[in-house]
Formats: C-alpha cells, structure tokens, sequence
C-alpha cells in the first residue's frame, strides 16, 4: 500500500443546496407522516425509513449495511407542493428583491457603474482572497434606490417585507406608498424574479453562482435528516417517543399533503393560500422556532419545540455546549481559598482528589520497591495507588483486591502502576473563562487536607481570581512528554512577565503592600529576637547583617530585613506611590522617604510599596529582579517576602475602624469651604449656559462643554477635600497607608 501524506485543508467554500442536490444525496423520498406499523416496523417511506439509518443496535442500515456507530446516518427528501421561503434567508432574499429590477432582474445600476464595480470586486479578491462585503452593501443600497431600470426602462416598485415572510410590493409613490397598488408577492413569484438573474450580476449581490444560486434560498425540496439525528426513545411503558424534528417534520408532511391534494382537486384559491401559509408556518418553525412576529410550535404539554436553531445556538447549542465545552478525563474541580505559605508554583490538592486522580507510573528496577510499597496501601490510603495494567495490557482494579501483598510482589519491569497524586507532580491548572494565554498555568502539586484548591495570592491577577465562591479545574497530564512541556513551558513562574506590556503580571498586592510600607517606613526596628523571628518564618537560613543600632539594644531595620531577600548585585530607583510630586526633588533625602534606592541588593531609601513589589506595574523592582535574575530568581523573591509580609502583619497588626476616618473639625469646615466654592462656580457656569454666553470648547457642543466644566470644577474640589483630609488623618492612619501605598481604595 502506498504511503500517502496528509492533506492540509487550504480553505472551507460555503454554498447552498440545489434541489437536485438535495435529491442526489437523498436515500428515499419520504411521503408519509407515520412512523411505525402496529408491529413496531418502521412504515417504508416514512419519517424511520431504515434506509435513513439505525438506532437499534440489533439492526442493520438498510442504505450502507453498518451498525449503530458505524452508520452515521443518511438524507430523504420531502418534494415540497409549492415553493417555501427559507426563514434563514430572509435578509437577503430582501436585499435582492430590491436590488434587481422585478421584469427582467438585472441589477439596478447602469453598464459602466457595474463594470466599475466589478474591477473593485476582482482586484479586492485578488489581493485579499475574499469578497468585499462593504463594496456589496453599498451596492445592494445603490440599486435599491433606483426607480427605472437602466436595462429594459421599466419603472420599479417598491418591496415591503412584513415578518417574518410575507413580501409585498407596491408603487414608488409620495406619502410611502399611498394611493399606490399593493401586490401581495408569493414564494413562487419571488423564485420567478431569482430564476432571471444572470450569473454575471450574481458577483454584485455577493454570490458565487457557482456555488449558489438566488432562486436556491426558495426551497422546493427539504431535507430530511437521519434518524440518527433525531432518534426516537422508548419510554417505561414501551410507548415510543418521537423528537422534536420528527414532530414538526410529520406536521410538514401532512399539511404538504393536504396541499398538494387540494391543488389537484381544484380547490379554490383561497384555501389553496390558506394551506400555503400554514406549510411556510411549519418550514419556518421547523428550521427557527423563535422567529419574532409568529407563535412557537408547541407540545400538547405547552413546551416549544427545539427546532433545528435551537439545536445550534446559545449556551446549550452544538458549539458552545458540546463542541467548545467538552468534558475530559483526569480532570477536577472545587472552589479556591488562599494559602500565603504555597509558593507561587504550588496549588494545595485535597487529598480526597489526589486519591482519585492518577498518573501513571511505569515500573522500572530503580524504582519498583517504591511502587510496590504504593501498591500495598491500595486506593483508600495515601499515598497509593488504584489500578496495575500489566504488560499484556490487563487491567487490574485495586479496590477489588484482598491479597495486595502478592499482587505487589508479582510487579515486573514493563508494568504500570496508577498511583495518586503526590508532592511536586506538575499538573495545569486554569480558571474559566480562559481569556489569555496565563488562564492556564502549571503548578507543583501539594497535598493538603480539607476540600478547597489552595494557591498563593500572588497569581490571582493572571487568573483574574478571587475568593467569593470562584471555582478552578486541574488537569493532570499524563505522559511524561505533557509533564515535560507543563514543567518547562507553563510553570507560573514562566509566566510572572505579561505577554502585553512586559512587566509582572503576578506580583505583591493588598495586604503584602500595606505589610512592606510598615516594614520598611522610617522608625520601623526590630531586636534580634523579633528579627530572627520574622526571617525564620519566611524560610530564610542564613545569618544576620550587622545591627543598624547597636547601642543600647542591637536593632534592625525594617530595611535591612527586606534587603535579605533582594538578590545581590541588584540596582534599582524608582519613586514610590506616597511619592508627593514635590516641586523639587530631594530624591535620597526625601523628608517622606518616597525616593527609593537599592544599591548592590541593599535598600537604602525608601519605602516598599505596590510601585516596587505590585502586579501590573511596569518598571517594578521585581521587574528588575525578573530581567536580571531570571524567573527562579524572581520566584524565590516573591516566596520569601510574601511569607515574610503575612509574619510582618500578624506581628504589627493592621485594623481599620471609625475612628480611622474621623475628622476634627476644623477640618470638616474647610472641605464645607471647599465644596461651597465648588458649588457656587457650578452654578455660574449653569447661568452662562442658559444665558447663552458660555464658552464653548473647540470640537464641543454646548451640552458637552457645559457638563465637561462641571465635571472638571467637581473632580478639583473631590481631590482639594481628600487632601484636606489627609493633612489631618496623617500617615499613621491604616486607611490612608491603605490609599497612599496602592493597597486598596483611593
């Protein structure tokens, strides 16, 4: 046999369905509306036709000869007694109505305007390899303006469309049409008017004769689709239960019946239209059972059909539901809390799911003493292991087996052992939805007690999470090829730099910022004692700097204690956020210590806040600490002043009460001045507006202007009253360390 290498597909061409199309890939016309005999056979010629395919796994396909699985199902066709109005197609029939001219259906421009047009058409597919819609719109419009066709010199008229399918046409009269005639267009007359146009004017409506036709979007013949699409269930009582599509096409059916009957009879007019009307009913709600302007098809229980829209769309339709929300293997699911002990390439795993998600483990001489000790504490204990597939491929399912110790003696080199989840097995972990690439990120696992995911506060902002009840799923690959491209391609510490502006997109935020002001702000000291208390807990195990006071009590400086976990050889200056934009820079001598300055990996100035240690900050330290270091370096900083931050909090304290916003008085009086100047300018300038001698501003209307100085007077007298405030409440005050340091609020 031949080697044949793979196609690749270059592009997809969407077209419609001709009626003989429909009839070449039909299997059998269908023309009764029965389903099944008093024996339970499905009726030849009817809706379960067996050449459409099977849903009994004891039967054959009479059109392929496959089983259940195997047949995928096969078209009949319904020869429709007069022509039907594709629902779908209903704008464009429309727009073509008007675009064509309703004797001879030449579009509606004259030979050098559509000679003009199609230069456009064919240079803009040359060059882009697709249709210029924009070009097609402004055409469809052009045309539907004309009142005389430039081709036979017949004056036009103009179509109405009344939802959700009912055209009609009346003269280009003044006053909308009235005292004009009114025609009533029928589907068949509307098929006539498609039938004209010539493929050469069907580029210009944007088709592709030779792919579609105008006149197709009017059906003569529907598809019937498989059974297998619409199979039927057999309830308790044995009574068979038909779908949707199998009720609305047995309607279909019948009422094409009784039409074409009355057609042959003679019937008069008027009933032949009213049978009509009702078959478009039912070819509309049989393709789109929530079309506006018609009532929903119903069971006799009152539920809506779901047609065949209602099958695609929305949050439970084909795409969103089954094709792009799939279910997979190997996979959980539980709400998250917060862990600040985890580092930020640890997730916390409950032990009830490490027990039952698995890898798989192949035994080896190097460790088969491991896997057997895994294998003799069986599923119920942790670590385990559930399942042993042998190197013949049989399967063997711990929970059923009592004598463990011989099945673990029996392990050979070759077999496969499914073992829990333990300590530093990589798995992926993601939150919904997935906007970005850091939606999605590997993570070392942690075994832990009780029943939440764990995670390190620090990767909350990629995954855009909180604590309010979020959920996250965890995915554990399973090939060693998977691990490997997880550990080194999607680890979080991979992804601390941001894909969209190149600065740390997991960082230090809330509390960590409040913690690192109080840490590192002037006066912060600490004796030996409290010192080493705080490096231990953050996991630091080397020995002290020398003391910054050494008499009469050694102490440390806030300072100092952070700088232990700045890698050497770092340089870094920024200003912080309590940075004051004084008019004159002090920079190292900065009276609020907003200069901040680390030299050789020591900071000597300044105060950490979420300018240096924050996510989403460009130009951070640990930016700076990322670029030069690398991203283990940038992992073990983050770790360590994280752990550190939490054991700073705890030991200073950090509350907020009423008191933290209380004023004295003096103060209130001066915002009262404040907000009554604010006040007193609003109202002039709303006088000058309605005296009509307000100035308006360049590109501006005089609404715009007007509501653009309010608001500019306002935001002024909102900032002039906060730093009023924040004279009096100081930078003691845990709600303005909350405010001034990037921690929370404004």
């Amino acid at each position: 046999m031949a080697f044949k290498l793979p196609k690749v597909i270059d592009k997809i061409q969407f077209g419609l369905l001709s009626p003989d199309e429909i009839r070449k890939m039909s299997v059998v016309r269908v023309i009764t509306a029965d389903t099944y005999d008093e024996d339970g056979t499905a009726i030849p010629s009817g809706l379960i036709d067996g050449r459409l395919g099977t849903i009994d796994p004891g039967q054959r396909c009479k059109t392929c000869g496959n089983r259940v699985g195997e047949c995928e199902g096969h078209f009949g066709h319904i020869e429709l007694a007069r022509p039907i109005i594709h629902v779908g197609f209903n704008k464009k029939i429309y727009k073509i109505l008007r675009a064509v001219c309703s004797e001879c259906s030449r579009i509606l421009l004259n030979d050098e305007e559509i000679y003009k047009v199609k230069q456009e058409l064919v240079k803009y597919k040359k060059r882009w390899d697709q249709i210029n819609t924009n070009l097609i719109n402004e055409i469809l419009k052009k045309a539907a303006k004309t009142d005389q066709c430039p081709h036979c010199g017949k004056n036009q008229t103009k179509i109405r469309l009344e939802k959700p399918t009912t055209y009609y046409e009346e003269s280009r009269k003044k006053g909308k049409g009235k005292g004009g005639e009114r025609k009533k267009l029928s589907p068949s007359d509307i098929r006539d008017r498609l039938e004209r146009i010539p493929d050469d004017d069907c580029p210009l409506l944007g088709i592709n004769p030779k792919y579609a036709r105008p006149e197709w979007m009017i059906l003569t013949v529907l598809p019937v689709p498989p059974v297998a699409m619409r199979p039927s269930i057999t309830l308790e009582s044995s009574i068979r239960s038909e779908d949707d599509l199998t009720h609305k096409l047995v309607d279909i059916i019948r009422i094409n019946q009784r039409l074409r009957e009355n057609i042959e009879a003679g019937a008069p007019q008027l009933i032949v239209e009213d049978l009509w009307e009702l078959l478009q009913y039912h070819v509309t709600t049989y393709f789109n059972n929530e079309v506006s302007g018609i009532p929903p098809a119903r069971h006799r229980s009152g539920r809506a059909l779901r047609t065949l829209t209602q099958r695609l769309k929305g949050k439970e339709g084909r795409f969103r539901s089954n094709l792009c929300g799939k279910r997979v293997d190997f996979s959980s699911r539980t709400v998250i809390s917060p862990d600040p002990n985890l580092s930020i390439n640890e997730v916390g795993v409950p032990e009830e799911i490490a027990k039952q998600l698995t890898i798989p483990e192949r035994v080896t001489e190097w460790n088969i003493e491991e896997l057997k000790d895994l294998v003799m504490r069986g599923p119920a204990n942790h670590p385990g292991a559930n399942y042993i597939i042998r190197q013949e491929g049989l399967r063997i399912d711990l929970r059923f087996v009592k004598e463990k110790r011989n099945v673990a003696d029996s392990l050979e080199p070759g077999f496969i052992v499914e073992r829990h989840l333990k300590d530093g097995d990589i798995v992926l972990f993601n939150r919904q939805p997935s906007l970005h690439r850091m939606s999605i990120m590997a993570h070392k696992v942690k075994v832990m007690p009780y029943r939440t995911f764990r995670l390190n506060l620090c990767v909350c902002p990629p995954y855009n999470a909180d604590f309010d009840g979020d959920e996250m799923n965890l995915h554990v690959p399973q090939s060693e090829e998977a691990q490997a491209e997880a550990r080194t391609l999607m680890l979080a510490q991979e992804q601390i730099s941001s894909p969209r502006y190149g600065g740390p997109l997991i960082g230090a935020n809330w509390d960590y910022v409040s913690a690192s002001y109080l840490l590192t702000r002037k006066g912060s000291y600490f004796t030996k004692q409290e010192a080493m208390q705080l490096i231990i807990s953050s996991g630091y195990n080397k020995d002290l700097p020398e003391p910054e006071i050494k008499e009469p009590v050694e102490l440390w400086s806030g300072k100092q204690i952070f700088s232990l976990f700045i890698p050497k050889g770092t340089h870094y200056t920024t200003r912080a956020k309590i940075c004051q934009k004084c008019s004159e820079c002090l920079k190292e001598n900065c009276k609020y210590d907003a200069y901040v300055t680390v030299r050789d990996g020591i900071l000597k100035t300044g105060v950490i806040d979420k300018k240096a240690i924050g996510s989403q900050i460009e130009g951070s330290l640990l930016g700076r600490i990322l670029v030069d270091y690398g991203t283990d370096a940038a992992r073990e900083f983050l770790d360590g002043i994280t752990k550190l931050l939490v054991k700073v909090l705890s030991y200073k304290g950090f509350t907020m009460g009423f008191w933290n916003i209380d004023i004295p008085r003096e103060a209130k009086a001066r915002i009262d001045e404040i907000l009554d100047e604010a006040e007193k300018k609003t109202r002039e300038t709303i006088d000058a507006y309605r005296q009509g001698i307000l100035e308006r501003l360049p590109g501006r209307t005089q609404e715009e202007t007007l509501e653009m100085k309010i608001m500019e007077v306002l935001s002024t007298a909102r900032a002039t009253a906060s730093d009023v405030a924040g004279e009096y409440l100081g930078m003691e005050n845990e709600a303005v360390i909350m405010a001034k340091t990037g921690a929370r609020g404004s």
